[in-house]
């Protein structure tokens, strides 16, 4: 069995997420309430989450990067989506992983991280 990081050739370089699950919307506004503290943006409009996967039992794996691996809270704020996350109304469980492939980068910004940050 692969790891989840393990990409077969011809697989997208992040995977898709599980945007037909009902509770998808959630997931995500649950994510933007997280901040990164070194940008006053939340890290899912900044790109840094790449797949949110919810199963049918409303478990939810969740792979996301950081704008750097030397940020200094990469070892918190796993926790910190994770417990967003788990406020959601009938999430199970939430597993989040940190990657570092593919590598982040301002074009993973949505157009309102860009117009709050100026680049726009």
């Amino acid at each position: 069995m692969k790891a989840y990081s393990e990409k077969m050739e011809g697989e997208p370089l992040i995977r898709p997420s599980t945007t037909d699950h009902p509770l998808y919307n959630d997931v995500v506004e649950a994510c933007r309430t997280v901040h990164d503290p070194e940008i006053p943006v939340n890290i899912y409009d900044l790109g840094l989450i790449y797949t949110i996967d919810i199963s049918a039992n409303n478990d939810v794996y969740i792979e996301m990067s950081l704008t750097a691996p030397g940020c200094p809270v990469a070892g918190e704020m796993p926790g910190w989506v994770a417990d967003a996350v788990l406020l959601v109304p009938g999430i199970g469980t939430a597993n989040v992983e940190l990657v570092w492939d593919p590598q982040w980068g301002m074009d993973m910004m949505s157009d309102e991280a860009r117009l709050e940050l100026g680049f726009m």
